[in-house]
């Protein structure tokens, strides 16, 4: 028995050798594979936290972040987050064979995920976020069939979601936030039935939601937000009811939200839907969510109504509707919102006053209603509420008196009252409101003397009081108000122009806060001097005196505003000479000193102002010698020294200033000629001249000046023949010649057709048509007696007879040689196939048969590829489907348009191929495609000078069209997608095949049956019960201004948003003239800087002008497009400006 024992445990214990071996192993596998961690990230551990802690000289369970298991001694977790160090992966982790957790969060490791991550098949959580982590997420996680989260967020991990991922059973978590994935969404995803997290926010995304997250049936966070996720919300996602937070902001998805959303989401506490293209109204059932705390829809198109029953949400703390249609007055239920903490309902259409309800708000901190309708008075009540730190009532329609009790607001940091009707007093009690920051009550009526206790806002940064009735403490002749906001030591913006302040600069504004930027006080009255201490400001930007009654000099000290860019003292009365101290202020964009008594000569050192663009001095008394530096300054816009008395010839340097947009030195006396060189400002828009001594001859160079808008070149000596080139300046809509010595013919060309009598009057000896008040020309023959003239009557016909035939031999010559030569090489390839004709089977070669892959577009007729010919030229080809009815027609029409047209802003014809079964048209090939690729595809963006220059393109096309052919062509169908890019991105007008010429006798009107594209054909061209439609230049008109609408406001004609009574054209209607920024493109405003400025904003106005203007519902009513297109160059100018 005793040895029957024995030997059973002698076979025991020989049975565990080999099991004590394997573990003995697998454990240094586990060490290897750590330390072979350690070694990678050495170089990456700068507080040698492992170094010093992972040594063979304890058990790696004892390490830095490790923990094993209590049996086996196996490596279970490793957890270094948080510790500052980096490197690499190794790839011997994935030996690690019993790891359930693996944390390097927040540290710095970079390069690609090991693929032999698949391997640990025990692994429930990874979490590698907050790393620099790269390539794309290995596929093979989705054997570590126990995982129950994965955190990959903020690294740079490229590719798209592995579909894979959703063989994970047991997955929660799947956190892939901040990083560059792309591709679309995986519908496997719906597999994952345990999901509770799905966060893939923060990357480029695309495609549409898939319809299979609604099965997710667990999930409770849906955090999709900035991407490029398309398509509308599946309506299987209202099936979720676990839904906890659903965040899809900043994305482009569309369509409306379900009548029933409130009772799919019983548990939604936070619902982000803000900056896509949602539509339609807001459901009264999203008021039965009562456990909601977010609600972002802002920047929608939102229409309708807020819910009555908004009131509902007991729960909710922030409320954000900004940037939305919304119409109808606010519900006072909002007042029972009595936990809400901010509510922001900006630039919307809503009307009627603001409930006193607001004031039983007792957490509110935000209430923003900046730009809508409303009226009535500000209720007393909101300044009851004295949590508030920001209050937005600023464009709206509100009157009355601010009231008293504003002061009760102890925590207001910013409130902003701006473009109302409100009047009275500013109230003293506002200075109770010690945290202001942010003060804004410009544009209103408010009345009275500014209160002297703005100075104890110790922490105002902002203050604007332009545009009211206010009025300096009576009996003090100094604005004491100023010094006392000498207290505000972080000032750094003060507004307080166009008051009656009627009062003296103290010198103690010398004293004011010296972060101090911007200081204005235009057209307020002030008297006096400008006071020395204004040079203490060094951190000014800007500095407007501008319209007062400013005497004396202006100070030397300005020398020390070195960081001024606008210095604007128009329209005061400074004396003596501009100080040469205004030469140190190097980044000075803007000097505008006209209409002043400034007397001596320009500074010589002018041209050290090498960022200068608009100088205006005119207007004073100014005289020579002028420095030869103001002629290189490089980036002069505007240059205005009208009016003073300059006494010298123009030198031929003034051809440098090539970025010039505005010359004008009119009312001196410069004498000598105008020097050749001024054409080379090929930029000039405004040329102006007048009263002066210029003399000789009218440069030929000026029919360089393509730009050119205004010419006055009156009250001068001029003399000779009107420079024949002057014909080119197609844009030239004012002409002055009158009171020179000028002779000969008035050229009939170009830009002369439209002027009359009054630009050449005062002359000696003009001639030509007859609506110019000037003799018919005639022919004078040179010769003493009539022997000679009689001998010419003879002598002439045969020099005549005899040049024309020579002149046809050598053509016929050269004709002949042309053949038998090739084309020479530097001749351009378009041009070397015009006319040619190209056989069908050659497009077939070039088009690979016509292949998809070469499709550029289709149209109603015909269908355009790309193709290239034999000779390497690149065309498009449009090929006619002559099955559709009509085809042959829009062919024939096309071709009756083209043959006879060009101009550099129409798509050229450069050949055509046609037999019984086929019909092409050969086009030049434009490489950047259409305009509306560019407008609403996800990776083309047009920023505002490229529009603006695209916009003039098609106006030039237009006028050319309307008004410089014998016989009219009206376009009929002009929209985006008949206007074409080229590589410089010129915009070319093309498909002609409904276009109409109009006939010589008729050119107003034609018939058509034939409509545009809907939403851009003009009102009288909708054809109903078989009528004809009335065409004429006018409808194309109409077109074009609806297309610059949508140019500039990103809105289609036909968008989803226009329903009833709303349009396109209504809706920029009301925006007019103070809401405009509400309709601009939003991708616009968030890429251009500068929209703030009111000359940006005005520049919009007038665009938006423009727009109505072309698109009134009468022909008759409308403008031309000669019109548009000078009043566009000017608008060009005004953003050019800003």
């Amino acid at each position: 028995m005793g040895n029957y024992f024995v030997i059973s445990l002698v076979s025991m214990l020989c049975s565990c050798i080999p099991w004590l071996a394997t573990a003995y192993s697998t454990n240094l596998t586990d060490q290897s594979a750590l330390l072979a961690f350690k070694a990678r990230i050495l170089l990456f551990d700068p507080d040698n936290i492992l170094g010093d802690n992972w040594t063979t000289n304890s058990s790696f369970c004892d390490w830095i972040g490790v923990s094993c298991s209590h049996r086996r001694q196996r490596v279970t977790a490793l957890t270094l987050a948080n510790m500052g160090i980096g490197g690499t992966i190794e790839p011997q982790l994935c030996n690690l064979s019993f790891l359930a957790e693996l944390d390097l969060s927040n540290n710095s490791f970079h390069g690609h995920l090991p693929n032999g991550l698949g391997r640990l098949a025990r692994l429930k959580r990874i979490d590698l976020s907050r790393n620099q982590l790269d390539g794309m997420i290995p596929p093979s996680l989705s054997n570590c069939r126990k995982l129950e989260e994965i955190s990959l967020s903020v690294n740079q991990f490229t590719g798209g979601v592995p579909s894979e991922l959703g063989m994970l059973p047991n997955l929660r978590v799947l956190a892939i936030v901040n990083n560059s994935l792309n591709g679309t969404i995986p519908p496997s995803i719906g597999n994952l039935s345990l999901l509770q997290v799905l966060s893939f926010y923060s990357n480029s995304l695309q495609g549409s939601i898939p319809l299979e997250i609604g099965d997710l049936h667990n999930l409770r966070q849906l955090l999709l937000h900035e991407n490029h996720l398309t398509g509308t919300i599946p309506s299987t996602l209202f099936n979720i009811s676990t839904l906890q937070y659903l965040s899809l902001t900043s994305n482009s998805i569309s369509g409306s939200l379900p009548v029933n959303i409130g009772y799919s989401f019983p548990n939604l506490r936070g619902l982000y839907l803000g900056m896509n293209q949602l539509s339609g109204q807001i459901p009264s059932s999203l008021c039965q969510c009562g456990r909601l705390e977010d609600l972002g829809l802002y920047i929608n198109n939102f229409t309708g109504s807020l819910p009555r029953e908004i009131g509902n949400l007991s729960n909710l703390r922030r409320f954000s509707g900004y940037m939305n249609f919304l119409t109808g007055t606010i519900p006072p239920s909002i007042g029972n919102l009595s936990n809400l903490v901010i509510v922001e309902l900006s630039q919307n259409y809503m009307v009627g006053e603001i409930p006193q309800e607001l004031g039983y708000l007792q957490n509110l901190q935000m209430v923003n209603f900046h730009m809508n309708y409303l009226t009535g008075s500000i209720p007393q009540e909101i300044f009851n509420v004295s949590t508030l730190e920001l209050v937005g009532l600023d464009d709206n329609g509100l009157s009355g008196h601010l009231p008293s009790n504003v002061g009760n607001l102890y925590r207001l940091e910013e409130l902003y009252l701006r473009n109302n009707s409100l009047s009275g007093p500013i109230p003293a009690s506002i200075t109770n409101a010690s945290l202001l920051t942010y003060l804004d009550l410009a544009m209103n009526s408010f009345s009275g003397s500014v209160p002297t206790s703005l100075g104890n806002l110790q922490q105002l940064q902002f203050l604007n009081l332009v545009g009211n009735q206010l009025t300096n403490q009576p009996n003090t002749p100094e604005l004491v108000f100023l010094s006392s906001l000498t207290n505000c030591r972080f000032l750094e913006h003060l507004n307080i122009g166009i008051n009656q302040l009627n009062g003296i600069l103290p010198d103690s504004i010398g004293n004011l806060s010296t972060s101090l930027s911007i200081f204005v006080a235009e057209g307020c009255q002030i008297r006096g001097s400008i006071p020395r201490e204004i040079g203490n400001l060094s951190n000014l930007i800007a500095l407007g005196f501008d319209y007062n009654d400013i005497s004396g000099t202006i100070p030397s000290t300005i020398k020390g505003l070195k960081k001024l860019q606008r210095l604007h003292l128009e329209g005061n009365n400074l004396k003596g000479s501009i100080p040469n101290e205004i030469c140190s202020l190097t980044q000075l964009g803007e000097l505008d000193l006209f209409d002043n008594k400034l007397s001596g000569q320009i500074p010589k050192c002018i041209g050290n102002l090498r960022q200068l663009q608009e100088l205006s001095i005119s207007s004073n008394m100014l005289t020579s010698p002028m420095p030869f530096s103001l002629w290189t300054i490089p980036n002069l816009l505007i240059l205005n020294l009208s009016d003073n008395s300059l006494h010298e010839n123009l030198p031929a340097a003034v051809g440098n200033m090539k970025t010039l947009v505005q010359l004008d030195i009119s009312g001196n006396r410069f004498f000598g000629s105008i020097p050749g060189t001024i054409g080379n400002i090929q930029r000039l828009n405004h040329l102006s001249f007048s009263q002066n001594s210029f003399q000789g001859p009218l440069p030929e160079s000026l029919g360089n000046l393509v730009s050119l808008e205004y010419l006055d070149l009156s009250f001068n000596n001029l003399s000779g023949n009107i420079a024949k080139s002057m014909e080119k300046l197609l844009l030239l809509s004012y002409l002055n010649l009158s009171h020179n010595r000028l002779e000969g013919e008035i050229p009939s060309g170009g830009p002369f057709s439209n002027f009359t009598s009054e630009s050449f009057l005062g002359n000696e000896a003009l001639c030509g048509s007859s609506k110019f008040k000037v003799p018919t020309c005639t022919v004078h023959f040179a010769g003493k007696g009539k022997t000679k003239f009689r001998m010419l009557k003879f002598v002439l016909p045969t020099i005549v007879s005899s040049a024309i035939i020579f002149a046809l031999l050598f053509l016929l010559l050269k004709r002949r040689m042309k053949r038998k030569n090739d084309i020479p090489p530097n001749v351009d390839p378009l041009h070397a196939i015009e006319h040619r004709t190209i056989s069908y089977y050659e497009l077939l070669q070039a088009t690979n048969n016509f292949h998809h892959e070469n499709l550029l577009g289709t149209g109603s007729f015909s269908s355009v590829y790309k193709a290239t010919l034999s000779d390497g030229v690149i065309v498009a080809v449009k090929v006619l489907d002559l099955q559709l009815e009509g085809a042959i027609k829009s062919f024939d029409a096309e071709c009756q348009v083209l043959r006879n047209v060009r101009h550099r802003n129409l798509v050229k014809v450069i050949s055509s191929c046609s037999n019984l079964d086929f019909r092409a048209l050969i086009m030049e090939y434009m490489p950047q495609g259409s305009l509306e690729k560019w407008l609403y595809s996800q990776n083309y963006f047009l920023n505002l000078h490229q529009r603006i220059n695209i916009m003039i393109d098609i106006a030039s096309a237009l006028e050319y069209l309307h008004h410089n052919l014998t016989e009219l062509v009206v376009h009929c169908d002009l929209k985006p997608s008949n206007v074409l890019l080229d590589e410089d991105m010129v915009a070319h007008v093309g498909d002609f095949g409904i276009a109409k010429i109009l006939s010589a006798n008729d050119q107003s009107i034609a018939q058509t049956k034939t409509l545009g594209s809907i939403g851009y054909v003009a009102p009288g061209m909708v054809i109903e019960y078989g009528s004809e439609g009335r065409v004429s230049t006018s409808c194309d008109v109409y077109s074009y201004g609806i297309m610059l609408m949508e140019m500039f406001t990103g809105k289609k004609p036909l968008d989803e948003m226009f329903v009833g009574e709303l349009s396109l054209r209504k809706w920029v209607h009301m925006s007019l003239p103070n809401k405009v920024m509400k309709v601009v493109d939003k991708n616009l405003i968030s890429r251009e800087e500068n929209n703030d400025s009111p000359t940006r904003q005005q520049s919009f106005v007038s665009i938006m002008e423009l727009c109505l203007d072309c698109s009134r519902k009468l022909p008759e009513d409308r403008i031309t497009m000669k019109e548009v297109a000078t009043r566009l160059h000017k608008i060009k100018k005004q953003f050019l400006l800003t």
